[in-house]
């Protein structure tokens, strides 16, 4: 439906001596096909969101093969097992990616709604439409199965993308972004509207967050160093988050077994994502009875608790735990391992005193059944994403309806949290009149 010009199919072998002109190359064929997909028909984009999802299950085992050069080589360079555990293509993985399709196919489509239309007193009528950002490069480290989430949600927003992926997923980001070619191809939607960085070089990076001609927003995903890089020689705008030091508050009064479930889950559910809870919080009026029941579960998974001194005279009871003192910087630290800080504090208000100092402001929970403290946390605690009775292994795209995530955002501008459609959309004015003229 959407021929790509002749004059884009450019052959897209790497010229190691000059990155510089391929991500301009990149960076033209992405504008030019960001136009085709902005008034791409909606049934057209579920075409090929429906194709990928199943060309994914198609290909689960030849990803696999592909996926297993990538982990081979990351554990002979002596990458550390939590990082390794992100490169993996399981099945399930793999199932989760194309069910996001699915889901976003199943979405309504935001592209050109239209918003807040109100009458003024000139007779003009003014609203917001939606529409795509453009382009947006994303930068991102380990997990291949990111390059599915972005190509599937810029695909659903009308949006084109230029893709890099870390040097340790090549093989896997390769096989992966060949089928979102396929499902492009296969609904007539041009293939560069989705683009991989075929190169390692770092050079291209640096390229890619400095072309704002081609590019409207920069979406790193990965370490904080990554992060900060971005954020420092971006000169394009960068929806960011820094780390993940997300923290779990155990109130009085609260439901203690409900208490120890949450808690266990939200940290020992997975360690290396950014939503695994890394501190943990607890009222003094529930200390003595939750302590030893959740150290007990983290003694059994081989968790260390870093506690304060009045924690630890509690844990220290505990057998077989695996207890050391707490310094300062365990309050603000991003484990991303089987290691959690644990403080006991006065109540809720110390609590939210507590986050809003040392957290990231990504995602904080409070577990209570005090409505007061409930909606106080909700309203105080300034963080992207807020739980009340639920653990913060939720903060996702995915859980939270939005099809698939490009990224979590602790930013306050434009997006905040888990950045989905609308955080890959714009709004502009739209002005209806029959003739008005201003007096």
């Amino acid at each position: 439906m959407f021929p790509v010009p002749g004059h884009l199919r450019q052959n897209r072998r790497m010229n190691a001596l000059n990155v510089a002109e391929y991500t301009h190359t990149l960076g033209f064929q992405a504008k030019t096909a960001s136009a085709l997909m902005a008034k791409a028909p909606a049934a057209i984009k579920n075409k090929a969101l429906k194709a990928l999802a199943r060309l994914l299950r198609d290909n689960v085992d030849a990803l696999q093969v592909d996926n297993a050069r990538d982990l081979e080589r990351a554990r002979a360079a002596g990458l550390p097992e939590p990082m390794v555990d992100r490169l993996k293509l399981t099945p399930k993985v793999l199932e989760t990616c194309a069910e996001g399709c699915e889901q976003l196919a199943a979405m309504p489509d935001i592209i050109g709604e239209i918003l807040g239309m109100k009458q003024q007193p000139s007779g003009i009528r003014v609203g917001q439409m939606r529409v795509p950002i453009g382009v947006f490069g994303m930068i991102y480290e380990s997990r291949p199965n990111v390059t599915i989430e972005a190509a599937s949600l810029s695909i659903k927003s009308g949006n084109a993308c230029i893709l890099r992926g870390g040097s340790e997923a090549i093989d896997s980001n390769k096989a992966l972004a060949k089928l979102v070619q396929q499902a492009l191809a296969e609904a007539g939607l041009p293939q560069d509207a989705v683009q991989l960085v075929q190169t390692t070089d770092r050079e291209a990076v640096g390229q890619l967050i400095t072309m704002p001609q081609f590019v409207d927003v920069i979406i790193p995903r990965g370490g904080k160093g990554l992060i900060e890089r971005i954020s420092r020689d971006a000169k394009v705008p960068v929806i960011k988050h820094l780390d993940g030091n997300c923290h779990t508050y155990v109130d009085d009064p609260c439901d203690i077994a409900m208490a120890v479930k949450v808690a266990d889950n939200a940290k020992t559910n997975k360690y290396s994502p950014c939503n695994a809870s890394e501190g943990l919080l607890v009222a003094r009026g529930v200390a003595a009875e939750f302590l030893p029941l959740i150290g007990a579960v983290y003694a059994a998974k081989g968790v260390e608790m870093r506690g304060c001194i009045d924690s630890l005279r509690i844990l220290k009871n505990v057998p077989g735990a695996f207890l050391a003192q707490a310094t300062e910087q365990d309050w603000s630290e991003e484990y991303l391992a089987p290691i959690i800080s644990v403080k006991i504090v006065a109540g809720v208000d110390e609590a939210i005193a507590h986050i809003n100092h040392y957290s990231s402001h990504h995602t904080d929970a409070i577990l209570t059944t005090n409505h007061v403290h409930a909606q106080r946390f909700l309203r105080e605690v300034d963080s992207a994403s807020v739980m009340v009775n639920a653990s913060t292994r939720f903060a996702d795209g995915f859980e939270f309806g939005l099809g698939a995530e490009i990224g979590i955002s602790t930013d306050k501008f434009h997006a905040r949290g888990p950045v989905g459609l609308e955080g890959l959309t714009s709004l502009k004015y739209v002005v209806l009149g029959e003739g008005e003229i201003r007096a």
